[in-house]
């Protein structure tokens, strides 16, 4: 992140930039100027994404305050502008804003604050190469699997760290692809249980006639297909972690046998009448409100109290757009290497794109479109128009709101769009037949027969 700090008094300046440097480290070229004038000089010679701006050093540029920040935002290239004042001084900052600044922080600055700030500006006014590097930040990079360092992404890590020793249970909200196995999992690593088995089982994947074996274990003969005696799920984890996924999918008896089972720390195989002690710490998830599902009969309210001893909600990726891009470089790191590929990162535009995005699918949904693009591309620089082409879910989703608004789509006929989707892949991979065919999971004849057709049409 490039910043640009206008601030006159030196003492003041230092207190900012340690500030800055402190949440930042090395990941923040920072220039000083002390006066509007230098100010102007440093915007002609480069580019900045952010500037910071004490409301009562610009000299030089205009006759008030008002009038200094108009000609700063004139120049800034596009930075986002943020006033810097006094608490006595808001009627200044108000004018800067009113002038053209994007916002207003009281001095002395806090790193984290600053941070946030600009995650929101960022994704307010489009302008992700400002909230790009925030992440750079090398203390949180990666927990546990994640990857993020905004401050709701720190409060997580915090909240894991606090919770992770006790043995209540734990109940994560949040929507799907946000994490929630990840905070399990860091969870159970951090917590005194880490050297024991842990258990996921998704409780909405597995049919409900087999969900009550899969939980508690059967007995030989217990059911059709059940030739031998064989554990359930809480019982594989006992003295570790179990972590039942989409539990609000759970059936409502079962819900009953799991409630017994935290009361008394015992479980009854199907089949069997023999109770057994288990001793594990329970984690689950629900991607949708508990509370709604206890309303709607379909969670008991005994067992939603009994399992929500210590809550977790995980922020959707659009509400903290700081990370975007370093789980973007994070995935194309892992998934270039898994491909032998070499690749160095992302053009800015592609940052514009990804923060612009809503990211319904959150982070599962950004790791499905960069292994997308490091399958279908060599290498280099991920420009926007890579990133267009392997951003299949944008096109569903552009389709899908046509059919729902009622528009008349273009329909082309199937030919003219078998003719778009293959000289598309052609392009993406330099002429390369049997690449494109590879991607398009299709035979190289096929794209020689489809060519050839196309050719003989257009002669006719």
């Amino acid at each position: 992140m490039k910043l640009l700090l206008i601030e006159r008094s030196g003492e003041r300046a230092r207190v900012t930039m340690a500030a800055i440097f402190a949440h930042w480290g090395n990941a923040v070229a920072l220039v000083h100027c002390t006066s509007g004038q230098q100010a102007l000089r440093s915007l002609k010679t480069g580019r900045f994404d952010v500037i910071l701006a004490e409301t009562g050093s610009l000299e030089g540029l205009g006759c008030d305050e008002e009038a200094a920040f108009g000609m700063l935002a004139g120049a800034s290239g596009g930075a986002l502008i943020i006033a810097l004042s006094d608490g006595g001084s808001v009627s200044m900052a108000v004018a800067a804003m009113r002038a053209g600044a994007h916002d207003y922080l009281a001095l002395p600055i806090s790193g984290p604050v600053l941070a946030a700030r600009l995650g929101e500006l960022g994704q307010r006014h489009g302008k992700a190469r400002a909230i790009v590097c925030e992440a750079a930040e090398e203390r949180h990079a990666d927990f546990e699997g994640f990857v993020g360092t905004t401050p709701q992404m720190r409060a997580i890590y915090d909240q894991i760290l606090r919770i992770a020793p006790s043995a209540a249970p734990v109940f994560i909200t949040g929507e799907s692809g946000t994490g929630k196995e990840v905070s399990a999992e860091a969870l159970h690593k951090r917590g005194p249980r880490a050297k024991k088995p842990f258990i996921a089982i998704n409780a909405g994947a597995i049919p409900r006639e087999l969900m009550e074996a899969e939980v508690f274990g059967a007995v030989k003969g217990a059911y059709t297909g059940a030739h031998e005696d064989r554990k359930g799920a809480i019982e594989m984890a006992d003295g570790g972690t179990l972590f039942l996924d989409e539990i609000g999918e759970m059936d409502l008896a079962l819900q009953a046998k799991l409630l017994r089972f935290l009361q008394t720390g015992t479980i009854t195989r199907v089949g069997e009448s023999v109770s057994r002690p288990v001793d594990v710490r329970v984690i689950c998830a629900t991607n949708r409100n508990p509370m709604q599902l206890v309303s709607e009969k379909k969670f008991r309210e005994d067992l939603f109290y009994r399992l929500h001893v210590l809550p977790i909600h995980l922020p959707p990726l659009r509400q903290r757009p700081g990370d975007i891009m370093p789980l973007a470089q994070s995935f194309l790191a892992r998934f270039g290497k898994e491909e032998g590929k070499s690749f160095a990162g992302f053009a800015p535009d592609v940052a514009d794109l990804f923060v612009a995005r809503e990211w319904p699918g959150n982070v599962r949904q950004l790791q499905n479109l960069v292994r997308r693009i490091v399958v279908m591309f060599d290498g280099g620089v991920v420009s926007a128009q890579m990133a267009l082409a392997a951003d299949i879910e944008s096109r569903d989703a552009y389709c899908a709101e046509q059919a729902a608004s009622g528009a008349q789509p273009s329909v082309l006929p199937m030919w003219q769009q078998e003719q778009r989707i293959i000289e598309e892949a052609l392009d993406a991979f330099g002429g390369n037949i049997a690449r494109a065919a590879a991607a398009l999971e299709i035979s190289p004849s096929t794209i020689y027969r489809k060519r050839l057709g196309w050719e003989r049409a257009g002669a006719a």
